[in-house]
């Protein structure tokens, strides 16, 4: 396969490039491989199906995620942590997002500085179906996985996330 031939086949990625020179890799990086090229699979196609259903970007639906579990709306410093995001970028899509009538801004009663954005009505209506089809993806993406594939899955990510926890703590 040429180099131009792996640029265009978007099913090449870094476990399967591992594959052909798994002795070059350990245990640990073929399974942090296999991790990254299924998030990334899931990613892809999530961000296709919405930019093709809704004209909508997967920055813009985890904004409106994020809102939609703050009734009262949120400051952008907090949406910007959660999203673990730039304030910069936070910016540009809540301008986005009010021009299109998906989230309105308020400035804070405490502090002039502060804005709140929140879900409007609308921004509302549209998240709950762009959700509701978000998980009809993940469940046709996952559906060849029993119940209990799932709940192994879930248990040994567990494992896998407090460890990474335990490394980040005594990493230095």
């Amino acid at each position: 396969m040429s180099a131009e031939d792996e640029l265009a086949d978007p099913w090449l990625d870094g476990e399967t490039k591992v594959l052909e020179a798994p002795g070059d890799h350990g245990d640990e990086l073929r399974l942090w491989l296999r991790l990254l090229t299924c998030t990334t699979l899931v990613e892809t196609e999530v961000r296709r199906r919405l930019r093709e259903e809704f004209d909508f970007t997967l920055p813009r639906f985890d904004l409106l995620a994020q809102l939609e579990r703050a009734p009262d709306g949120m400051v952008l410093g907090e949406v910007s942590k959660r999203m673990m995001v730039s304030a910069g970028n936070i910016t540009s899509l809540v301008d986005r997002l009010a021009q299109s009538g998906h989230i309105s801004r308020t400035t804070s009663p405490a502090d002039r500085r502060v804005q709140i954005i929140s879900l409007t009505p609308f921004g509302h209506a549209e998240f709950q179906k762009m959700a509701a089809r978000h998980a009809d993806w993940i469940g046709s993406l996952f559906a060849s996985l029993t119940e209990r594939d799932g709940a192994a899955l879930m248990k040994e990510l567990a494992k896998l996330k407090r460890s990474i926890r335990l490394g980040l703590e005594t990493a230095d």
